[in-house]
C-alpha cells in the first residue's frame, strides 16, 4: 500500500538540516508484498523433499494466507543462517523471515508489526544508516535536530518527522546497542533515552489521522506499548542472527 496525503503527495519529505538522513519516506508494512521469484525459489527449494512437494508448495504460495503460514517454517531461518554463500534472496525477504523469527520468540506474533519491523531494518540498511560515532558531531545531535525541526514543520511534515524519530531510536538501540552503550558511557544518549524517545512519538503517530488513512495506527500503537520488547529483540537478531558488512547493509544477500 502507498500512502498518499490528502494534498496527494507523496509520503515523503525533504528537510535540509539533517545532514545524516536529510529525506524522510514513510515505512511501510509492506516486505511480504515485495517478496521476488527468487525469494520464492528459494522457499520451494529449502522446503519441498520430492518434485510433488514442490509444486503444491507453489499452489500454496500462490494464497496469501497460506503463504504466511509457510514462511513461519524454522527451516527458512535455518537455510539463511547456515548458507556459506551468498543468498540469491531479497533483502526484503532476509529481513522479514528473520523479524518474523525474533519477534516470535519474544511474544509478538502479529504479522503486521513483524512485517514493518522488516521493511524499517531494510530500509535503513539499504539507506546505508551506520551507527552514530563519538567523532560524528551530526549523529550526536541528529535526534534533536529532528525535535527542533517540529516547531516550524507542518502537520504532515511533523507526523514524518515523529514517524522517523521512533523508526530512527528503534534502529540505533535495537541494531547498534552496545554502540549505543558506549557512546552513554562517555556521556551520551542511554538505551533509556533511545526508549523513551521513541515510545513517545510512535505513541503520538498512532493517534494522527494520517497513521488511521495509512492503516498504520494499530502498528506504531504495539511499537509504543512493546518499544522496550522489539528493541530486545532486535539486539537478538543482530549480536546473534544477521551479518552486516562494513557499509550496515545485510552481508550474503544477492
Amino acid at each position: 500500500m502507498r500512502c498518499i496525503f490528502g494534498n496527494g503527495g507523496t509520503a515523503q519529505l525533504h528537510y535540509g538540516t539533517c545532514d545524516a538522513y536529510n529525506w524522510l519516506s514513510m515505512i511501510q508494512a509492506n516486505c511480504r508484498a515485495r517478496f521476488t521469484a527468487a525469494d520464492f525459489d528459494f522457499v520451494v527449494r529449502t522446503l519441498a523433499r520430492s518434485q510433488s512437494e514442490s509444486v503444491s508448495l507453489i499452489d500454496l504460495l500462490a494464497d496469501v494466507e497460506t503463504r504466511d503460514a509457510v514462511l513461519d517454517s524454522p527451516r527458512l531461518v535455518e537455510a539463511i543462517l547456515s548458507s556459506a554463500g551468498q543468498l540469491r534472496i531479497s533483502s526484503h525477504f532476509y529481513f522479514y523471515v528473520l523479524a518474523r523469527h525474533v519477534l516470535k520468540q519474544a511474544g509478538m506474533s502479529e504479522r503486521k508489526l513483524c512485517d514493518y519491523v522488516a521493511s524499517l531494518l531494510e530500509t535503513f540498511s539499504r539507506a546505508n544508516i551506520r551507527a552514530p560515532h563519538s567523532s560524528d558531531e551530526r549523529a550526536h545531535q541528529y535526534i534533536s535536530d529532528m525535535l527542533i525541526a517540529l516547531a516550524r514543520a507542518t502537520p504532515e511534515q511533523a507526523f514524518l518527522i515523529r514517524a522517523h524519530v521512533g523508526n530512527y531510536s528503534l534502529f540505533v538501540s535495537g541494531i547498534f546497542r552496545e554502540n549505543a552503550q558506549r557512546r552513554s558511557a562517555r556521556g551520551g544518549p542511554n538505551l533509556a533515552f533511545y526508549e523513551q524517545i521513541g515510545s513517545r512519538n510512535y505513541g503520538l503517530v498512532a493517534h494522527d489521522a494520517t497513521a488511521k488513512r495509512c492503516e498504520l495506527d494499530d502498528v506504531y500503537e504495539e511499537l509504543a506499548g512493546r518499544f522496550r520488547d522489539v528493541r530486545v529483540a532486535l539486539n537478538h537478531l543482530a549480536e546473534e542472527l544477521i551479518n552486516l558488512d562494513d557499509d550496515g547493509n545485510a552481508a550474503r544477500l544477492l
